[in-house]
Formats: structure tokens, C-alpha cells, sequence
């Protein structure tokens, strides 16, 4: 690690349980974030900023006037801009030690799972059942954790999913296909602005824990956040064995 290293990660390197050894295992990880929204901006902030080497950035997405209030990576001169290309260059001008790749497009079933294959950790920053379904197929198939966040209104709810664990969940062990996307945009439902950066910065601890060895990973327990009444809930999800995509 260099010395430029050093002191821009030392308050996390000081942490006794975090060390040296937890910084230089992020330098070395490598992170899909998908969805660069209120969820996705956070998220790829503080990773960067925690020094995780490599991050890939999927949306196909462009800046427009109504994301300012909550997606903290974008700015007035960026609308009309691709998101990617938006959150590329805040990244950059935050740590540019951190290698970003843009994917912009929307990757279907195949894509992801190309691109899944090749990293080590998942951020699922999206708005759609579909989109999530997809993305945890392909996590589970090839064993690497998932860190699923979503926010609507006031409240927001985050949960790791572990595949690399033989007794844990997945995404579709927590909700079924029949789920729907109706009003689970901000666009439709509303959102209030902090409330993303709350649950953003929780996937990003998520996150960073996993891929550092820091602290407890929290595999399978929901955190659900109530930002009106400022009130925190935890639920454990158990692995469904009828599971159609991790069931035994």
C-alpha cells in the first residue's frame, strides 16, 4: 500500500478488527452497483471513498431535474448526462484510485450474469421486481453476496443475502414472483430525501463488511428503517426449501 494509501484510508486502518488487512482486501474487491439512483449514488460514494478498488456502474438511466433532490452523485450540470457517466466522474473527483466501468444499458438476464460472474460483491440499487429476480439468479448461481436495499415513501429496508452460506436465503426466499412493480416508484409514490442516503449508506456498510472480513455480515437479517417515526425493526429471513432458485 502506498503511502498516499495510508493516510487517506488511517481512520479505518486505526480499527483494531479492520486493520491493515481489511483495507488492503478492498483495495483488491471489486463491486457491481446496479441502479444509479437515490439508492446507487450513496452507495458508490462510500465505497469509493472506503478505497474498494474496482467498481462497475449498470443503468441505463439520464439525469433529469427530478433526481437532484435525492441522487447525491448528479448535479445541475449533469442533467441530460447518462447516470454512469454522472457518478463515474464524482467518483473520480472523490478517489481517483477507484477503477469504474460504465455499463449503460439494461443488462437482461444473460448480461448480468456476465457480468456477475466477474466481480466479487452486489449492490441491488434498482426499482424493479424483475430486474432483482434476475439479479439474485445469477448471485446465487455463481455464489457471490448480494446486498439488497429499497426505499419508497418514508420507509426503506435493507438485507444481505450470503449464497456462499449453505443454509442462506435469497431474494426470492423473501418475496415471490407474483410480487408487482405497481407504485414502487419514487416517481408514483413519493420519496423523502434522506431517507436514501439512510438506506445507501446502510448497503454500503453492508458492503464493505463483507468484502473487508469487519464485523458481523448479518447474512439473511432484514433491517427495516421507518423514517416517519424514526424507528429501526430486524427479521431474520430463513432459507424457504421450496425456494425455486436456492431451495435444496
Amino acid at each position: 500500500m502506498k503511502d498516499q494509501q495510508l493516510l487517506r484510508y488511517s481512520r479505518q486502518i486505526m480499527l483494531p478488527d479492520f486493520d491493515i488487512d481489511g483495507q488492503q482486501r478492498l483495495l483488491k474487491s471489486s463491486v457491481l452497483i446496479v441502479g444509479l439512483g437515490g439508492l446507487g449514488c450513496p452507495v458508490a460514494i462510500y465505497l469509493a471513498s472506503s478505497g474498494v478498488g474496482k467498481l462497475v456502474l449498470a443503468d441505463f438511466d439520464e439525469v433529469e431535474l427530478s433526481n437532484l433532490q435525492r441522487q447525491i452523485a448528479h448535479g445541475s450540470g449533469d442533467i441530460g448526462r447518462p447516470k454512469v457517466e454522472s457518478a463515474r466522474d464524482a467518483i473520480a473527483a472523490l478517489n481517483p484510485d477507484t477503477e469504474v466501468s460504465c455499463i449503460n444499458e439494461k443488462l437482461d438476464a444473460q448480461g448480468l450474469e456476465s457480468v456477475i460472474e466477474q466481480v466479487d460483491l452486489v449492490v441491488d440499487a434498482c426499482d424493479n421486481f424483475s430486474t432483482r429476480f434476475a439479479i439474485n439468479r445469477a448471485c446465487v448461481k455463481h455464489k457471490k453476496p448480494l446486498v439488497s436495499g429499497a426505499a419508497i415513501r418514508s420507509e426503506g429496508q435493507v438485507i444481505v443475502f450470503d449464497s456462499r452460506e449453505q443454509n442462506s436465503p435469497c431474494y426470492r426466499c423473501l418475496y415471490s414472483d407474483a410480487v408487482s412493480d405497481e407504485n414502487l416508484s419514487c416517481s408514483e409514490s413519493g420519496v423523502i430525501a434522506p431517507l436514501v442516503g439512510v438506506i445507501g449508506s446502510l448497503q454500503a456498510m453492508a458492503a464493505v463488511k463483507l468484502l473487508s472480513g469487519f464485523g458481523d455480515p448479518a447474512n439473511g437479517k432484514l433491517l427495516v428503517f421507518d423514517g416517519k417515526y424514526q424507528e429501526f425493526r430486524n427479521l431474520t429471513v430463513t432459507k424457504d426449501p421450496d425456494c425455486p432458485v436456492c431451495g435444496i
